[in-house]
């Protein structure tokens, strides 16, 4: 009665309005509405509240009258737009809008390309797909120079990552399904579209772009490389040889299409359809990673003989490509009994046409120690560390060549000058570490994470530690934080692996697997070791781990007998669908109460560890993954504290 009565005197207060309103049921909160809009014409919010509360005829006349009293307000149309889309009016919403933006134009009112997107992410948080998308198509261009492609295109990609990054995913795909209409020629544009498709999509919406993106730009190989990978996925072999047919008349001398080909046909068991591609592809791209593929496939069949012949041949036309030296020495090795002499003998004609090859000198040392020639295995790491001053790589396995000698003394003074020439390898502290007296090796790991906090390889020696000191909880720790500073650091995984062998549950194994898989790593010194092994080509990833398990970790797996399903995962059995996030659920712990209070600039989002920043930590927080700002007094004394 007090608010009515109020409303006597102050007609025209939107406040008074909207307070007497609220107590009313609904059937009377729409008389009321009716009449506040007459004693307060301008106020937007109450047009809408009475549109809401209409039968849809109803609504449409109180919209429209809205626009004649209020024609500077964006809400109203698109209020509108969802309207027609409640009703299944498709066409109808894109007019809408489309009337919208002159509208507003004529009535003076500024092009507020934000405003829109603004408009579009809650048109679709709200379940107005139709309205988001035709939000995006009819403002695309708004506020742009047309005449500049370039600007354009940049603009796009901004508004789009941006919307993903707030979670409004089919904003995204709307700004980049347009983008690409109206710059139909833009490899990046049609790129970034097929991989918002992989990640959010599904394999229909994926091949849809993928069709599009290859008829738009046939000479884009990375587009038609995208289509066939996608459709051999889906276990449609032909497709995929069919595409690839159709993108080599478009590149006939692509390297990159020809060696698709080569690998679709081998790995399906066609091995003579493979060495035809690769022989029409060596008369017509002639490349280096040619040749190497040829050799490669007879070396897979054991075809020694012919892998040579081709090795010798690639040479003669790329004498300077390293991988095909390393290759053909290897052949010779693998031989049984193992040719020695022959290999040692193309080692050094290796190390003659690639002085700087770093690779190249390793396979010549391993060579020598296959034949257990270490003296000569130490004079060739010599010379290579000559002609390559400050490999690590090289200094690493002179330590490992001393150890094998059965010379330590030696080994921790090699160590100790490799250390001095490279002080931030992670490598190498990481083995400083192993090469330590146990009683030594905490105080050894303290001098490593001053060098190299955020080195992978160091933080997976200091997990191992905790896990031979019987810390259970910091060896977890370590470890994930070690696979999440490098994916790709495949030791890193077989030993996180390891580790739950040993103390996890088969739900964390599981976890791990599947994370382990996700990432494919493909670096490590151990890790490619084995994974190189001809055998272990043509493995699955969960088998490759087994692989690697039972060269490096043959205790852990004698230790105790596995889970029956973890067992039949490592031997190749399909992994069942599951979330396979690389960041681990991040608990509301005080720590992360505290990290909140973290100021924006103190942070900056990463996808991926890309290499130490001084003054940086990167990890997962309270903002999620990237680089934390570090305070120098913390992080000094848990330097100190936490190893021990």
């Amino acid at each position: 009665k007090i608010l009515r009565k109020a409303l006597e005197f102050i007609p025209n207060s939107v406040k008074l309005w909207k307070e007497a309103i609220s107590l009313e049921n609904k059937e009377d909160a729409r008389i009321m509405l009716s009449r506040a809009v007459e004693c307060a014409p301008t106020s937007v919010d109450m047009w809408l509240a009475l549109a809401k509360l209409s039968p849809y005829q109803d609504a449409k006349k109180v919209l429209n009258e809205a626009r004649k009293h209020v024609p500077t307000d964006p809400r109203i149309w698109v209020t509108a737009a969802k309207l027609e889309e409640t009703q299944g009016n498709e066409k109808t919403v894109e007019i809408i809008l489309t009337r919208a933006k002159d509208s507003l134009a004529a009535n003076g009112v500024a092009a507020d390309r934000d405003m829109w997107l603004k408009e579009a992410e809650q048109s679709e948080k709200t379940s107005f797909p139709l309205v988001c998308q035709a939000i995006i198509k009819v403002t695309i261009k708004m506020g742009l120079d047309e005449s500049d492609p370039k600007q354009m295109k940049r603009m796009w990609v901004q508004d789009a990552e941006a919307a993903i990054s707030r979670g409004a995913i089919a904003t995204a795909r709307a700004i980049y399904n347009n983008a690409v209409e109206k710059l139909k020629g833009k490899k990046g544009l049609w790129l970034r579209l097929a991989q918002l498709e992989t990640k959010y999509g599904n394999s229909e919406s994926l091949d849809g772009v993928l069709q599009r993106a290859v008829k738009s730009c046939p000479n884009a190989e990375i587009l038609w490389l995208m289509y066939a990978k996608q459709k051999w996925l889906q276990g449609d072999v032909g497709k995929a040889r069919e595409i690839l047919g159709e993108a080599f008349g478009h590149s006939k001398d692509s390297e990159a299409i020809s060696l698709a080909a080569v690998k679709l046909e081998s790995e399906n068991g066609e091995i003579q359809r493979a060495r035809l591609l690769l022989n029409r592809a060596r008369q017509q791209c002639d490349t280096a990673k040619v040749w190497m593929q040829s050799v490669q496939l007879e070396r897979e069949q054991t075809n020694y003989a012919q892998a040579l012949a081709l090795c010798e041949e690639g040479l003669g036309a790329h004498p300077h490509f390293a991988k095909l030296w390393m290759i053909g020495g290897q052949i010779y090795m693998e031989q049984t009994p193992p040719q020695l002499s022959e290999a040692r003998r193309f080692f050094e004609r290796a190390v003659r046409a690639c002085p700087k090859s770093v690779p190249v000198w390793l396979c010549a040392a391993e060579c020598e120690i296959l034949d257990g020639k270490f003296p000569k295995a130490r004079s060739l790491l010599e010379k290579a560390r000559i002609k390559n001053p400050k490999s690590e790589l090289l200094w690493l396995r002179g330590v490992e060549v001393e150890s094998m000698d059965g010379q330590e003394r030696v080994a921790l003074h090699m160590m100790s000058k490799a250390l001095q020439e490279c002080p931030s390898s992670g490598v190498l502290w990481a083995h400083a570490i192993d090469l330590e007296p146990k009683p030594a090796q905490n105080a050894k790991s303290v001098d490593a994470l001053k060098k190299c906090e955020n080195d992978a390889d160091v933080i997976v020696a200091v997990a191992q530690l905790f896990w031979r000191d019987g810390k259970i909880a910091k060896a977890r720790k370590w470890f994930m934080r070690a696979v999440q500073l490098n994916p790709a650091l495949g030791h890193a995984w077989g030993g996180y692996m390891a580790f739950e062998l040993s103390h996890g549950d088969p739900g964390q194994q599981r976890d791990v697997l599947r994370r382990f898989c996700a990432a494919e790593p493909n670096q490590g010194i151990r890790w490619t070791r084995s994974v190189k092994k001809v055998r272990n080509w043509r493995l699955k990833w969960p088998q490759k781990m087994m692989a690697y398990l039972e060269e490096y970790w043959q205790n852990v797996l004698e230790f105790k007998p596995l889970d029956k399903e973890i067992e039949a995962l490592l031997k190749g059995e399909e992994l069942a669908p599951a979330d396979v996030s690389m960041e681990p659920e991040v608990k509301d712990t005080k720590e992360a109460k505290e990290e909140r209070k973290i100021a924006p600039e103190f942070f900056e989002a990463a996808e991926r560890f890309a290499g130490p920043r001084q003054g940086w930590e990167f990890k997962t927080g309270s903002r999620g993954l990237g680089y934390y700002k570090t305070d120098p007094t913390k992080q000094e004394q848990r330097i100190k504290e936490e190893p021990l």
